[in-house]
């Protein structure tokens, strides 16, 4: 599947924000956790959200649309070992079965979960973590499958190794089951947003400084329901789209109070916007972009989902800007189709980047490595003179829904091609 857009149209209007799949995707395998029926409203349909929803029905989830954006959802009668593993295997959020397969069943066994090609992805803190707790693992190299069984607690305490946001929410969940303290746990808001859905289910959630305290509380009878936070990525992935194309664009649905850093860093790049209740509505034709430092860190920090999408706002702005990804040393790798595109960016080294702006880009056939890199070249395509053929777009569409049809209404000139 590829995109091919032509660029340099006017961009203006008004665009939605969708639900969070960093937020669907932990709490649809949460509802494992329960026999109850779970109703959940604002849910994204995109690639990673679905195949999660595949994998609780290969295992019997019964799964009802009740709208356009809310599903029923009811895991009374499962059936764990008729687990797909071919699906397990395309997505990095099956991970997320740990915790609540564990809470539930006291067994799991999975394939290597998939997802971006972004560096190194280990489940090193998750196994660590498990066998903490007094979990038994076991690992099949040939095969790729891992045993895991919990028959009980031995300790009430971990300590990550590391600010892991998966890692904490498979614990959350696992603390469903029994008592648990997370130490040196992250805070980003899809991690609260999960928290804020197990004590719907009846847990008992607590939080001191980096560590989240979860009892298992009493199972709430009827139906167990929630709407998902919307996506924070994308609101800001739209700021830098409006700004880069010089477009006036009024952003519904956001939340500022998830945004602190990475608005910190607009205004650094000198974007001009505004924010009124839960719209953001950002003046591109009045921002006079200026280069900036961009340091991903764990929340409140600015995510390493929008280093991407600034270093292509960076191309857009005068200086030279420093990209730092802290976390993972593969996702700089979107910078060599920018250079295709005309791009001036140097890679220092596997974790940073140094671009030099403004700089005219051209179009060009260019690929989605990954998902967030994806989006950012949508964006470059949409700046750059003429036509660019972006392919591998199956990527894009595992986060953003209907991306181009909603970049359409604003004026974009980008088409989907099988």
């Amino acid at each position: 599947m590829k995109f091919v857009i032509n660029g340099g149209k006017k961009l203006e209007g008004e665009i939605a924000v969708k639900g969070f799949k960093n937020s669907a995707t932990p709490i649809i395998a949460a509802t494992l956790l329960t026999e109850q029926t779970c109703l959940l409203h604002n849910i994204p349909k995109v690639g990673d959200v679905l195949t999660m929803l595949e994998i609780l029905k290969s295992m019997g989830s019964k799964q009802r649309w009740v709208s356009e954006t809310s599903l029923e959802i009811q895991n009374g009668n499962l059936e764990p070992e008729k687990l797909d593993q071919s699906l397990v295997n395309q997505i990095r959020s099956s991970i997320l079965l740990l915790g609540p397969m564990l809470a539930r069943f006291r067994r799991f066994r999975f394939i290597t979960p998939g997802g971006c090609r972004i560096g190194a992805r280990p489940i090193d803190t998750h196994l660590e973590s498990i066998r903490d707790l007094g979990a038994k693992v076991e690992f099949d190299g040939q095969s790729g499958i891992y045993e895991i069984s919990l028959s009980g607690f031995k300790t009430s305490e971990i300590f990550l190794k590391e600010f892991s946001v998966t890692a904490t929410e498979n614990l959350l969940m696992l603390g469903f089951s029994r008592p648990l303290t997370i130490k040196l746990a992250a805070v980003e808001p899809h991690v609260w947003d999960l928290a804020r859905f197990l004590e719907k289910l009846g847990a008992e959630i607590s939080f001191t400084g980096h560590a989240f305290s979860v009892n298992p509380g009493k199972n709430k009878s009827g139906v167990i329901e929630h709407t998902i936070i919307n996506d924070p990525i994308e609101a800001v992935t739209l700021a830098i789209l409006a700004a880069a194309v010089k477009g006036k664009i009024n952003i519904n649905g956001i939340d500022a109070g998830h945004l602190e850093a990475p608005l910190q860093k607009l205004k650094e790049f000198g974007v001009v916007f505004k924010i009124k209740e839960n719209v953001l509505s950002v003046d591109g034709l009045s921002s006079v972009l200026r280069s900036a430092k961009v340091q991903t860190l764990p929340y409140p920090g600015l995510p390493t989902d929008l280093q991407a999408p600034f270093g292509v706002l960076a191309t857009q702005a005068s200086g030279a800007s420093l990209i730092f990804d802290t976390l993972y040393e593969g996702r700089l790798k979107y910078i060599d189709e920018l250079k295709k595109m005309g791009a001036e960016a140097v890679i220092l080294d596997s974790h940073r980047a140094l671009i030099t702006g403004p700089k005219a880009l051209h179009g060009a056939k260019v690929e989605s490595l990954d998902l967030r890199a994806g989006a950012t070249l949508v964006i470059a395509a949409l700046i750059a003179r003429g036509e660019s053929v972006l392919g591998s777009v199956e990527q894009i569409d595992r986060g953003y829904e209907n991306l181009d049809g909603r970049l359409r209404e604003l004026g974009a000139d980008i088409q989907r091609i099988s």
